[in-house]
């Protein structure tokens, strides 16, 4: 029995349980904004061809301009007859069975009875599909970057403004999960932070790749031709008018590749998938030390009226956006490790498994949506019980031992460090324990009351300032 397509029977969660979550993403990674894309891709063609020098192509009307770019906007309803030409045929055309062939074929069609049914011809000459579909996919990744960098972004800044918040907050350090170093709250979130400040830039900076250059990417069909026509001159023409087309997302500026095979090698799209892998694993990293800050009882949640944390134990507050986010994220990077794998290679000139792959990228990118939309939904429920933390710090007195030991190799003293050791690993500290062995020392009594007065609490060297230490 089949059944209705709706949030319920989808078969993937991006577009069933969690579809609310990347509902700005559908325009742009769908079948709906994939086909959308090429009919961009092809009359900005149409149209860089028509103004370009020695192209035989009549210049367009005012009129023309305007119809044309009426045609660009897309609509579910043309999204559907584009489908149907392909999967069933439309009116006198019969089904293509080809995606891209079919889009060429509704452009000419309404074209057709308007003033510019003249020039239907012209519609596509001289490219192959994939001169298309590489153009309509760097449009959908530049949109979705768009989407996904706000989100990221959003991730940031909630990390620095915790990092603000408990930046002075002493906090005990573990090394291999074993007490260590104190370090501060705020600090140790800025770590994070920071980490995704590097890749934004990185993001911001990133240049894709895109070719426009015929079946074998020599522009065989175009010379013999058009021959007057200067090739490479004439994409870089075209390139830069689409980038022109979506200039309002500001990511992802095209950049010509001139030497490819029938497709572009894809190695950008391996970079730029990379990049959001590394996002997603610094958060993946993120969401299990939150998820241990708040199983030690350092950070509380806040409860929300009428939410359950186990059908059995009604006393349970789960961090449920934090596992939302380690699994969404998770999932997310083995999809984009393996288009980093596969998309840069390719049978000979052209083989047809990088289609299929493609498709899935919306999925890909839904996923890492959901992930950082739940870790911001996280983080805006927890707080730091500070009273706890301080208190714990305070009872691992055996964490001052490196001070001590650095202190005492300043003054000279031979074997402080396993004076030290002998003292604290492996056993109960106290700072009586500690004062006792300090007064103990053949120092002077200047540098004891320096030993004395330290504390785990003001063991934090310049972790404030490190915690509101924003790079831009």
């Amino acid at each position: 029995m089949e059944m209705e397509l709706n949030a319920l029977t989808a078969l993937s969660p991006v577009d069933g349980r969690y579809r609310r979550h990347i509902v700005d993403l559908v325009p742009h990674m769908s079948e709906y904004g994939l086909i959308r894309a090429r009919l961009e891709v092809l009359i900005e063609y149409l149209i860089t061809f028509s103004e370009h020098r020695d192209t035989p192509l009549r210049a367009f009307t005012p009129t023309e301009y305007k119809m044309l770019n009426e045609f660009k906007k897309v609509s579910v309803e043309n999204a559907a007859i584009i489908n149907k030409i392909e999967t069933q045929g439309y009116k006198d055309i019969k089904a293509t069975n080809h995606d891209v062939v079919a889009a060429i074929k509704y452009l000419r069609m309404v074209l057709q009875g308007t003033s510019l049914g003249d020039i239907v011809e012209w519609v596509h000459f001289g490219r192959t599909s994939e001169d298309v579909n590489n153009l309509a996919y760097a449009l959908m990744l530049r949109r979705a970057a768009s989407v996904l960098l706000a989100e990221v972004i959003a991730v940031r800044d909630a990390l620095r403004s915790f990092a603000l918040q408990y930046a002075a907050l002493p906090m005990l350090g573990r090394t291999h999960g074993q007490p260590a170093t104190p370090t501060t709250l705020g600090k140790e979130f800025n770590v994070f932070a920071e980490r995704l400040t590097k890749h934004i830039f990185k993001l911001r900076q990133f240049e894709l790749l895109v070719k426009c250059n015929g079946a074998s990417g020599n522009y065989s069909a175009d010379v013999k031709a058009l021959p007057k026509v200067e090739w490479i001159s004439f994409t870089y023409d075209f390139v830069l008018r689409l980038n022109k087309i979506s200039a309002e997302e500001r990511l992802l500026p095209f950049v010509v590749n001139e030497v490819t095979t029938q497709i572009e090698p894809h190695d950008t799209y391996a970079e730029f998938f990379g990049i959001f892998m590394r996002i997603n694993t610094i958060l993946i990293g993120l969401s299990q030390d939150v998820w241990r800050y708040i199983s030690d009882d350092w950070l509380m949640q806040k409860t929300v009226e009428g939410e359950v944390g186990s059908s059995a134990m009604p006393q349970k507050v789960n961090p449920i956006d934090d596992e939302n986010a380690e699994g969404n994220l998770g999932l997310s990077n083995a999809m984009l490790e393996f288009f980093c794998r596969k998309l840069p290679i390719s049978r000979l000139q052209r083989d047809l498994s990088d289609s299929t792959v493609e498709r899935a990228f919306g999925m890909a990118l839904g996923h890492s949506l959901i992930g950082y939309k739940a870790l911001l939904k996280g983080l805006g429920k927890i707080s730091a019980d500070q009273a706890k933390i301080i208190t714990e710090l305070e009872n691992r007195p055996e964490v001052l031992a490196e001070a001590i030991q650095t202190i005492l190799r300043r003054e000279g003293v031979s074997g402080g460090y396993d004076l030290l050791k002998e003292e604290t690993r492996g056993k109960p500290v106290s700072l009586a324990s500690l004062h006792k062995r300090i007064d103990s020392l053949d120092i002077p009594e200047a540098v004891k009351e320096e030993l004395r007065a330290l504390k785990p609490s003001n063991f934090t060297g310049l972790a404030v300032a490190l915690a509101a230490r924003f790079t831009d």
